[in-house]
């Protein structure tokens, strides 16, 4: 195979071990934002809370800033398509992430009800609505996103905002903000004790069945879905752009790759064998596993959408042939053999520290513990 193709199809696998990572990691703490209010009844037991993702959610981060340099880097029309587009969203997501460390920060330093209780619902917003907007995306790109070139490859975003909220989309949403709540009780689950435990693992078990019916539903809503198809894709001796391809839409496109490659449905039922046992896990207090079980099950439904997609990456609903793909809109062979260097070496670094920071900082987190500490959040 030509190296500058095997470099696009190692860069499509890395993006999307990078939204896994960040789904897995970014939205354990989401989801610890988005139910402390529901786990933590007072101060103290919020306090705790808090301080179970304390020494972790910052370093977590790091998949957040790795998945968008790698979509720059790598994938550059893609970015720069999708964050014009989509800017009122970017801008929303933004804001919430904002938020985020501020309530973190500030929520301890005064004692007043009305002032934790204000950074306790803006810990919630900006744990809620970034895996909403998360998912939401996706199921725009499964949808298509209105979007054309003109001549010189200037992209015109012709929807709105409003539309980007549509039935479908808010379904993904809420299966994204649902595993996130999966996962973040399991975190919970992990390193609480007494009543935050109990209602952390009951909360995971409901939230893994609405994971569950969710992508259940999603799929079905897909296979009655019309896809996309590459029916001519531009000369190979010519520029690889989307100007130069025909795309053409269908029923039932987004399952070809799935019926062309029946092994391929290992990826969907991944999703399945993660959330079906994990909620047993959950329910016998097995939080660890619960846990493996549903970054198993993360993969799975990351998996399936780009599984089902390839090789398209951002398809166009007002101009199918100005859909983006695997193959028209990456960075050049130099980029993408540098970056997969690099990648090399920092990759398992990361992986190595993330693993060691949850090693060092393992244990119960106790009321007890919080209120001796004095630079506890």
């Amino acid at each position: 195979m030509e190296t500058y193709l095997l470099l696009k199809l190692v860069w499509w696998v890395l993006l999307g071990v990078l939204l896994v990572g960040l789904a897995v990691m970014v939205g354990m703490d989401m989801g610890v934002g988005t139910i402390l209010r529901h786990v933590g009844r007072t101060d103290t037991e919020r306090r705790v809370v808090l301080n179970i993702v304390g020494p972790h959610w910052e370093g977590n981060q790091v998949w957040f800033v790795l998945g968008g340099g790698a979509i720059f880097a790598a994938w550059p029309l893609i970015y720069a398509t999708a964050f014009s587009g989509f800017y009122v969203v970017m801008l929303l997501l933004l804001w919430t992430m904002i938020v985020r460390p501020l309530g973190f920060e500030y929520r301890s330093k005064l004692a007043s009800a009305q002032w934790r209780g204000a950074w306790d619902w803006a810990l919630f917003v900006s744990g809620f609505v970034p895996m909403l907007v998360f998912g939401a995306a996706v199921g725009n790109l499964l949808q298509g996103v209105p979007f054309h070139f003109d001549w010189n490859l200037t992209s015109r975003y012709t929807g709105s905002f409003a539309a980007l909220l549509n039935p479908f989309a808010l379904l993904c949403g809420l299966l994204s903000v649902a595993m996130s709540v999966y996962m973040g009780a399991t975190m919970v689950m992990s390193r609480g004790e007494g009543v935050i435990r109990e209602r952390a693992r009951r909360l995971a078990q409901w939230s893994g069945i609405g994971a569950l019916l969710l992508f259940t539903i999603g799929g079905l809503w897909v296979s009655r879905m019309q896809g996309y198809h590459l029916v001519r894709g531009p000369d190979p001796a010519t520029a690889q752009t989307p100007l130069r391809q025909i795309v053409e839409r269908s029923t039932g496109d987004w399952l070809v790759n799935f019926r062309g490659h029946p092994i391929l449905w290992l990826v969907p039922a991944s999703a399945y064998a993660g959330l079906l046992p994990g909620l047993i896990a959950a329910r016998r207090g097995a939080s660890h596993l619960a846990w493996w079980l549903g970054a198993l099950a993360w993969i799975g439904v990351i998996g399936t959408v780009g599984t089902a997609m390839f090789p398209f990456m951002m398809p166009s609903s007002s101009e199918p042939s100005h859909s983006l793909t695997v193959w028209n809109s990456s960075s050049s062979e130099y980029t993408l053999a540098w970056m997969t260097g690099f990648t090399a070496v920092f990759m398992p670094l990361i992986l190595w520290y993330t693993s060691w920071a949850f090693w060092v900082m393992r244990g119960k987190v106790s009321a007890q513990r919080i209120e001796s500490d004095e630079h506890a959040y």
